[in-house]
């Protein structure tokens, strides 16, 4: 099932042509336009119009966050704000926000290209698709509702929170489409239980998800406790918002709307280009953006290409789920840890709940790492009365899969807090 079937299955060569001639025109509109970009071709001695192959994008400079930061607010705009009809922006709970501008062309394309995640995941114009992600500066929000309503379905706007209300709602106006973070739908699924609403009376079909890493044992154990399909879909403000990339029924890495996006992988360290199947940083360049067009714009999200053609009929190219943020990286004793593989160890062992957090501590001259999880009430109970031994083993496979020493500390259920937005994993003491 696809939205637009004709750009979304159109011939690799077609749309080399297509990527480069769109290429060709942000690079010209961005010299021209924006004062950042023509400062950093003029340094480098780029003329935009010796930009002749898409091979040539690696001639060009990278941009970072703390470029859009110091540019605050209008600094990128490539229109005059008279053309702006919609100002937008990241959360900023790392530093000044990122603010973001779109033209109505903006805005139209904006909704076809959720449209197409949202058709790609399932949903028709007969769904009821509830929203609960923040309404308001966040682009998540307002970019998936745009695309349901683009799609002819009935959109929810409940936004994040109030997770009793949220199932009540489910209940009441039969929610078929569910889109949040998967952190959330896992608290809601867990509220499902608690309350003691029977899942299977739920109209619920399908859950897509987005906004943060997740892994495939968490999708399983959505899929299971909802009774949903379960996608994958990828965005940032910074680019345009959700609508990017996404899955299709295969559920084998996310199609990327190239015929918007031109994606490279480098290395986060050295930026120099990697292979397809190799692990590494997504970068992406704007090809459609009018009033904020960004050019080879380090995400910091980690990921990597899929070469095979997709069983979907979709040709666009793939990428694989993120599997965690250079920015959220830890980095203790020299090793490199993201919860993503905190995460994974803890769904395949019984008894653990997927409920963490991660600790990390000064000790004198050296790190210490903890990792908080909520456990089942047979760890705790009477008839379980190894709990020893069952905290030496989470901390022997912890340990053997981060390579390095762990400290456990088991907790019980509904002791953590329930993230209802972007799930918050790390605690880092160090920086306090």
């Amino acid at each position: 099932m696809y939205w637009e079937a004709v750009k979304e299955c159109m011939s690799r060569e077609e749309l080399g042509l297509l990527q480069l001639e769109t290429l060709q025109s942000t690079l010209f509109r961005v010299y021209m336009n924006v004062p950042f970009y023509r400062k950093k071709f003029d340094e480098l001695a780029i003329d935009p119009d010796s930009i002749r192959s898409l091979e040539d994008l690696q001639r060009l400079p990278f941009t970072t966050k703390d470029d859009l930061r110091e540019s605050y607010p209008y600094g990128m705009f490539a229109v005059p704000l008279r053309e702006v009809v919609r100002l937008q922006a990241s959360s900023g709970t790392t530093g000044t926000p990122t603010v973001v501008g779109y033209t109505s062309t903006d805005i139209k394309n904006w909704s076809n290209l959720t449209a197409r995640i949202l058709t790609a995941g399932g949903v028709t114009q007969n769904d009821i698709v509830q929203i609960a992600f923040d309404y308001g500066l966040f682009t998540g929000a307002l970019g998936l509702h745009y695309g349901a309503e683009r799609l002819g379905a009935s959109v929810i706007p409940i936004s994040g929170g109030n997770t009793r209300q949220q199932i009540k709602i489910m209940q009441d106006f039969r929610t078929t489409a569910l889109v949040c973070t998967p952190s959330y739908a896992l608290a809601i699924s867990d509220a499902i239980n608690e309350m003691g609403v029977n899942v299977n009376s739920l109209p619920l079909k399908y859950g897509l998800f987005g906004a943060e890493p997740w892994s495939e044992a968490l999708r399983q154990e959505l899929q299971e406790k909802l009774k949903i399909i379960a996608t994958d879909n990828y965005g940032l403000s910074e680019v345009m918002g959700p609508g990017v990339a996404g899955e299709c029924p295969e559920r084998n890495g996310l199609h990327i709307n190239e015929d918007h996006f031109l994606v490279e992988v480098v290395d986060p360290e050295t930026l120099a280009p990697l292979p397809p199947g190799e692990t590494g940083e997504l970068v992406i360049t704007t090809l459609t953006r009018e009033a904020f067009p960004v050019i080879r714009y380090r995400t910091r999200d980690l990921t990597r290409l899929i070469p095979e053609p997709c069983p979907c009929g979709r040709t666009l190219a793939r990428i694989g789920k993120v599997t965690g943020r250079t920015d959220d990286m830890i980095k203790i004793k020299g090793i490199n840890i993201f919860p993503s593989q905190v995460e994974a160890v803890l769904f395949e062992i019984e008894g653990a709940e997927p409920h963490y957090q991660i600790i990390v501590d000064r000790k004198g001259s050296g790190d210490e790492l903890t990792v908080m999880f909520e456990v089942s009430e047979a760890i705790f109970s009477d008839r379980m009365r190894n709990l020893g031994e069952f905290i030496g083993m989470v901390k022997a496979r912890l340990s053997s899969e981060l390579n390095m020493p762990v400290e456990v500390r088991p907790v019980e259920k509904s002791t953590l807090e329930r993230p209802e937005g972007k799930g918050g994993r790390v605690i880092d003491n160090r920086k306090i």
